[in-house]
């Protein structure tokens, strides 16, 4: 048994599972000391259920109309967000702690990972933050001397200057971002190189390699990758299982990208961050941290229908109507909405970041009303059929193929950028099996007829990754293939065209950071 006094000192869920376990009931009094060993063996069991609990736990769910959000209006968002929106890959809403609206387009899923770009970066400030709190950083820190042996010989004074704070706020006085990917010399070094035209503190510009930077001084301080340091003190805590981050070759977390986490995961965060830091009990980032991180620092423009001209924090953005938010290329957003109670994460693949947050406002947030509503069963059995039935478009069929002859038959193409050498599409049922072989491998996918398909695939030099797969005839010499990288934002739109002996075969993206059409490839008949 324990005394009452260490009873009391414990957290609520242990002192709970302490409870069921039978070592400790009002009535009884301090232990004796021959169960000692017991309640000490009972003590490490109920540590065990609790953390084992809470790894496990999702967010509770609840209907909306019990968090004061009409389902009628819920279905009008996610209707609108379906056909508005270039490529929706998952939506989750939660209100008062409670998930109330969760949808996935197929073939994305609740339980894959989707890759978060810079909203990575606000997981990077959570450990800057808590590296601070355990007093292994400074705001203050100056960069180059924390990297004195990658620094220049002789730093210029703007450079001298910069702080751990204008990492933070993306104000570390660069004209233009220093230039890390590819250089084989080492980040730090490389950004510790780049010049500092302006006075650290006065010039916002984004800047992916300023947070890089701020992960490599908390390995620095702390001896733990990013990754490895928020292990323990945040993802396990919130449930977060198996997040993966991409490191340099220096083995530094790259912080301004490259977090793969599943919706979920985003929204928990999301919700440590409404609650001020605090989860189940505990408080796993400090709320001082949590205000600072999340306020206007420093100013980043002027256009009030703008989100990206209403300040900026330490890695996070501010938003119209008093929230902030996380987000990343494409769209993967963590927006936050503290007069309103509520989480809004978003993941999708979209070329117009700002219209998905219009949308937001114009359909979304009318809708959070301040009191429960009288449930509606009907409006709720329709949102909860549309949300069960989202997709990412199929290809469809439009023509019967004049090209069968052609089917199986293998076309060798010219050498290329694309380092395609042949393409061969054969007839597998109802459905066409799509093989290419390139850099001297061959790859097979099945395309789904009216449906998604799942296998792994490389495409273009990249690295293999999970796909879904739909493909159909839309015309009758032109077979349509759409490759979705479900686990990224971006899906790839394949056209073969045959005509004669020859096949033109090309290549589109959803989304990117530079061209998404590569250039049209040739194959000819192989004899």
């Amino acid at each position: 048994m324990l005394c009452h006094s260490m009873f009391r000192a414990c957290p609520a869920p242990l002192a709970g599972a302490l409870s069921a376990l039978g070592c400790w009931a009002p009535s009884r009094g301090c232990s004796p000391a021959s169960t000692r060993r017991r309640c000490a063996v009972s003590l490490l069991l109920a540590l065990f259920i609790v953390h084992s609990a809470g790894a496990a736990q999702p967010l509770p769910r609840s209907a909306p109309e019990q968090q004061g959000v009409s389902s009628a209006a819920l279905l009008e968002f996610v209707t609108a967000a379906d056909t508005q929106v270039d490529v929706m890959n998952s939506l989750m809403l939660v209100r008062h702690g409670h998930v109330i609206a969760e949808g996935w387009w197929a073939p994305y899923d609740a339980a894959s990972p989707n890759e978060l770009y810079s909203l990575s970066k606000s997981f990077t400030s959570t450990a800057v933050g808590l590296a601070i709190h355990e007093g292994k950083l400074s705001l203050d820190d100056e960069v180059v001397k924390v990297f004195a042996d990658d620094a220049p010989a002789e730093p210029s004074n703007h450079l001298k200057a910069m702080r751990l704070r204008d990492l933070l706020c993306m104000s570390t006085g660069h004209q233009t971002e220093p230039p890390l990917r590819g250089q084989e010399a080492p980040w730090t070094k490389v950004f510790l190189a780049h010049p500092v035209e302006h006075k650290p503190g006065t010039h916002f510009l984004y800047n992916t390699p300023a947070t890089y930077m701020q992960s490599a001084m908390v390995q620095k301080a702390t001896g733990m990758t990013v990754l490895e340091y928020l292990r323990p003190r945040l993802f396990e805590p919130l449930g977060i299982e198996n997040p993966t981050w991409g490191a340099s070759a220096q083995g530094i977390t790259l912080g301004g990208y490259g977090l793969n986490l599943r919706t979920e995961d985003i929204a928990k965060f999301g919700q440590l961050y409404l609650q001020r830091g605090a989860w189940q009990g505990r408080q796993l980032v400090p709320a001082a941290w949590v205000d600072a991180a999340t306020a206007r620092q420093v100013s980043n423009g002027s256009n009030p229908l703008s989100d990206w001209d209403q300040g900026y924090g330490y890695q996070f953005w501010r938003s119209r109507h008093g929230c902030y938010r996380g987000d990343g290329a494409f769209g993967q957003y963590c927006l936050v909405m503290p007069e309103q109670d509520a989480v809004l994460v978003i993941t999708s693949g979209v070329r117009d970041m700002q219209g998905v947050l219009n949308l937001v406002w114009q359909r979304l947030w009318p809708a959070l009303q301040s009191a429960p509503l009288p449930p509606d069963p009907s409006a709720a059995e329709r949102l909860h059929a549309k949300l069960a039935s989202l997709s990412v478009p199929l290809v469809r069929t439009q023509a019967q193929p004049a090209a069968s002859e052609r089917l199986g038959k293998r076309f060798q193409v010219a050498a290329n950028d694309q380092q395609v050498e042949s393409i061969t599409l054969a007839a597998d049922g109802q459905e066409y099996l799509l093989t290419v072989r390139a850099q001297g491998q061959e790859q097979q996918l099945s395309c789904g007829r009216d449906a998604w398909r799942r296998g792994r695939f490389t495409l273009a030099g990249q690295l293999e990754r999970p796909v879904a797969a739909s493909g159909a005839w839309t015309a009758e010499n032109v077979y349509t293939a759409k490759l979705c990288f479900y686990e990224t934002p971006f899906y790839v739109t394949l056209q073969l065209k045959f005509d004669g002996d020859k096949l033109h075969y090309s290549s589109e993206t959803n989304a990117g950071f530079g061209p998404t059409r590569r250039a049209e490839l040739v194959g000819q008949l192989a004899p």
